[in-house]
């Protein structure tokens, strides 16, 4: 098939018959030059709610699998059902246009139920990391101001402790096992797929005793009467209405919760799909492990997969193993992840490799994406993995590397159609020339409103209508970006600027070196020193002698300034859920 009649296949999957917004054409920049062929130079972003992407994929897609969760595979057609039962219950429960419903659960089939069943009741969602402690749990419901949370039963002791200091009004519980095929569900006591058991559990009787909590399963049955199925009166919405708010970490302080509309979360499920030009509407099938909750997993891993008819692969947690007999299984051709995840992946079918002849398409997230790691993947797999880059206040992504022989090693690629970015002086705010440094600053439809309830933080991270990043960026004459480092990571030594991700770079080249991070740490000399914190390949033993020929590796390739002064071996780089480097505990464990 050509790549036009590729295209055209992709532009008929938008229904043209919904009323779309025209939008103004941006100027001609030089990186859509460099776009694949087949790849739109901008997009009419339907007027449309998010919640329309579900509508589409269960007309157009209806027998298709939705999810593929442990042999279960629930079709579009029935995912809506579902997600229809949902908001129906939340209804009665009282929530109305507006009000907050946070969800606490890993990839599962209910986070998508919950999530399309919380927006067609006119609710703003709250995705929350469900692995949080009671005092980051409790910020975000306090602060989002949620009345309704969603989590796994075995977390509810979390919860139970800190409901008297949210605005909670209802707690709905679920579980890993209630999709389960039957056998399975019955093995599960035997399995070691939960997490560490919480104590004391949730039980009937509390349930029972409690009517403000509630099953999910109960309430998703009460959505039929006598076998049919009953609909929600309709909830109306603007695509300019507040749909998620995203709680990110950002430079300083407490979490804070970025609001992206319908209209933020459909253009970035949009410009994502479409920088795909040869993916098949209704016939890939995506492995997503990335959490739904993160920004990341949301939209290129749920959302897009929608917009595709794509069949979701769901895995709760990654466990190396259960993914590769996954990639056997049910060959995914798309697979959404962090560098660390195809590192492992790598490492887990070194036996195997054929197992991974199916995937066809990677962008890489959360973490900066060595060259080395991208080689071996696309060696083994001969598809493409390529760097992408956003912020969870962008519904993430603004950049990409296209999936052809134009991408660039090192460079998060082109910004993506209808987003529009430049490098900024720091201190006149003037654009940069080509190649020099400055602040990456960028604007389009999948740009936040800003801060939930933070005026102050969001009218400092927008500038004369552009989103500020923080990241220090250069870009060359093609227009591919490339990311220097975060303002906030960068090391001054002696009056040197130094960026761990150079650093980084130089040492995962080296054959003994499995992960790297590099952080700055206090030097009464110079100030702050390079500090280098390295896992190993387990043929290789930590001790003085590798770390010496480390360090000698470090000084024949980067100059005298940058070379690691001081250089620790790890078991594991301490990451967040989404594959961030924890910096900070990094720096805490130097002292």
């Amino acid at each position: 098939m050509s790549d036009q009649s590729q295209s055209l296949i992709h532009h008929q999957h938008i229904d043209e018959s919904q009323a779309t917004t025209p939008e103004v054409v941006s100027p001609p920049y030089p990186w859509i030059r460099h776009y694949q062929e087949g790849v739109p130079a901008h997009l009419l972003i339907p007027d449309r709610p998010l919640t329309w992407l579900l509508d589409s994929a269960a007309r157009r897609f209806p027998n298709r699998p939705a999810f593929i969760y442990y042999g279960t595979q629930i079709s579009y057609a029935q995912f809506s059902h579902l997600a229809n039962r949902f908001a129906i219950a939340l209804q009665r429960l009282g929530i109305q246009k507006g009000d907050r419903v946070a969800i606490a659960l890993p990839n599962i089939p209910q986070f998508g139920i919950a999530f399309y069943g919380a927006l067609r009741a006119g609710a703003v969602v709250v995705p929350t990391n469900p692995l949080y402690t009671e005092r980051e749990m409790q910020h975000q419901l306090t602060d989002s101001g949620a009345k309704v949370l969603v989590l796994l039963d075995m977390y509810y002791p979390v919860v139970r402790t800190i409901r008297s200091q949210t605005h909670l009004k209802h707690v709905i519980v679920t579980s890993v096992t209630d999709f389960f095929p039957v056998l399975q569900r019955t093995l599960y006591p035997l399995t070691q797929l939960h997490a560490k058991k919480l104590e004391p559990v949730l039980t009937t009787r509390e349930i029972n005793a409690d009517p403000s909590l509630s099953t999910m399963q109960s309430l998703l049955k009460s959505g039929t009467r006598g076998g049919v199925e009953l609909f929600h009166l309709p909830v109306p919405q603007d695509t300019n209405d507040l749909a998620v708010l995203q709680y990110t970490g950002g430079t300083t302080g407490l979490s804070k919760g970025a609001m992206l509309t319908h209209r933020n979360l459909l253009a970035n499920a949009m410009q994502t799909f479409y920088w795909m030009p040869h993916a098949r509407p209704g016939q890939e099938i995506a492995l997503c492990i990335a959490p739904f909750f993160h920004a990341y997993g949301l939209t290129v891993g749920m959302n897009l997969s929608i917009l595709g008819g794509a069949a979701m692969v769901l895995l709760p947690r990654f466990q190396g193993k259960e993914a590769l007999a996954a990639i056997h299984h049910y060959q995914p051709t798309l697979f959404p992840g962090i560098p660390t995840l195809y590192v492992a992946i790598l490492r887990e079918a070194a036996h195997h490799p054929e197992y991974l002849g199916s995937i066809k398409y990677c962008i890489s997230g959360a973490s900066p994406l060595p060259s080395k790691v991208q080689q071996d993947f696309e060696g083994v797999t001969h598809g493409k993995l390529v760097e992408g880059y956003g912020l969870s206040e962008a519904s993430p992504v603004t950049h990409c590397n296209p999936l052809s022989d134009e991408n660039r090693p090192g460079s998060i690629g082109l910004p993506l159609p209808n987003i529009e970015a430049k490098v900024l002086n720091r201190e006149t705010g003037e654009e940069q020339p080509v190649g020099e440094l400055g602040e990456l600053v960028v604007k389009g439809p999948n740009i936040m409103l800003g801060y939930w309830e933070r005026e102050q933080e969001t009218q400092a991270i927008f500038q004369d209508g552009w989103m500020r990043t923080g990241d220090i960026a250069r870009v060359d004459e093609d227009g591919y970006f490339y990311i220097v480092e975060r303002v906030k990571d960068m090391i001054i030594a002696s009056g040197f600027n130094v960026y761990p991700r150079e650093v980084e770079d130089v040492l995962f080249h080296h054959p003994a070196v499995q992960d790297i991070a590099v952080v700055g740490v206090p030097d009464a000399y110079r100030g702050e020193t390079v500090a280098a914190f390295v896992v190993l390949k387990p043929e290789y033993t930590a001790g003085e002698e590798i770390k010496q020929e480390l360090i000698t590796y470090c000084k024949q390739n980067m100059a005298a300034y940058k070379v690691p002064k001081v250089l620790h071996f790890l078991p594991k780089l301490p990451r967040s859920t989404v594959g961030k480097v924890l910096r900070r505990e990094l720096r805490i464990q130097n002292i």
